[in-house]
């Protein structure tokens, strides 16, 4: 399954090229949900960076939200801290007493941890250079997706997670992994979406994460309990990857706004990253291809598998990630 991918940093200029609108209104409206709801962290760095310098009278609005979501993000951060700090010299003071406890043990193990934690999110929150891990997503994270509707195309912001349709969060939290849509399920577990809603994601790179035994070409040894690591696959040449996508739109959804999400469409994997230890790959569709991929009603069911398999085929390049 695709771990994560990053997304590309530029990207609201990147979209103009494909004659996409972005829509400031859905991305107002979901960074003032993620600062309402404690989830801001949902939004990459990189994406709420894109918005920080409005060109426009219309972008000073969202411009304003992300200065006050990331003022108050670093102010919890701090409020963290402090509380931190404080269970940390208590738990000293317990442990250098006549009758030290395991739990202070406990406590000063969990407050030096999380005041490092703390102390590196603070650090890359205040950070005005971007990196790459800025523009990195996750399931449950929001990035930009290009789609096209009434002939228009925009671009919106969509939780990587997608919500099928007629499902509620009851529902789906009992399938969390609705972040790929595998392509040899298209029709059996998403024909609702598949050939009617599709959108186009950009990235850089993607991640997966893989058993360890098996990145090394080896079996487990007796006794040996299997190891993740997270492999960085980079396209080469680098090169800029058009991820088909499927979407979907709950109405009203949990708190009365719309919900848009999203999932990749996901293949078996080219022979470098099967040899890497993964089962799955990403499915990056050709720049001629995106008309036709973006208003798929026009176009009969086996037009849009050609549309698959005649992917980009770059060679995915892997190193562990950081």
């Amino acid at each position: 399954m695709c771990y994560s991918a990053q997304i590309k940093a530029d990207y609201v200029r990147y979209v103009r090229h494909f004659g996409a609108t972005i829509s400031l209104q859905r991305f107002t409206e979901i960074f003032w949900e993620r600062r309402r709801d404690g989830t801001w962290t949902k939004i990459p760095k990189a994406l709420r960076e894109s918005f920080r310098h409005p060109d426009s009278e219309a972008g000073f609005e969202l411009a304003k939200l992300v200065a006050e979501g990331d003022r108050e993000l670093e102010q919890r951060y701090r409020e963290d801290m402090v509380a931190q700090r404080e269970r940390l010299t208590k738990a000293e003071a317990v442990l250098a007493g006549p009758k030290p406890t395991k739990k202070a043990a406990e406590d000063k193990r969990i407050a030096t941890n999380k005041i490092a934690a703390t102390e590196t999110n603070l650090a890359s929150l205040n950070r005005r250079e971007l990196v790459d891990d800025d523009a990195r997503i996750y399931p449950g994270s929001y990035a930009p997706v290009l789609i096209e509707r009434d002939g228009q195309r925009f671009v919106v912001p969509m939780r990587y997670q997608c919500r099928m349709p007629g499902w509620n969060a009851a529902v789906e939290r009992k399938y969390p992994g609705t972040y790929n849509a595998r392509r040899d399920k298209l029709e059996e577990s998403w024909g609702q979406l598949f050939g009617y809603r599709h959108g186009i994601l950009v990235i850089t790179r993607f991640y997966e994460n893989v058993a360890r035994h098996r990145l090394e070409g080896r079996e487990l040894a007796p006794g040996e309990k299997e190891e993740n690591a997270v492999l960085a696959f980079d396209p080469q040449p680098p090169q800029d990857m058009l991820v088909a996508c499927l979407w979907n739109v709950s109405k009203g959804a949990d708190n009365g706004s719309d919900l848009f999400t999203f999932a990749a469409v996901t293949d078996e994997p080219p022979p470098e990253v099967a040899a890497a230890g993964h089962d799955r790959c990403i499915v990056p569709i050709k720049p001629e291809h995106v008309d036709a991929w973006l208003n798929p009603a026009v176009a009969p069911r086996e037009a849009l598998y050609a549309i698959l398999d005649d992917r980009a085929r770059p060679y995915y390049q892997h190193r562990l990630a950081a």
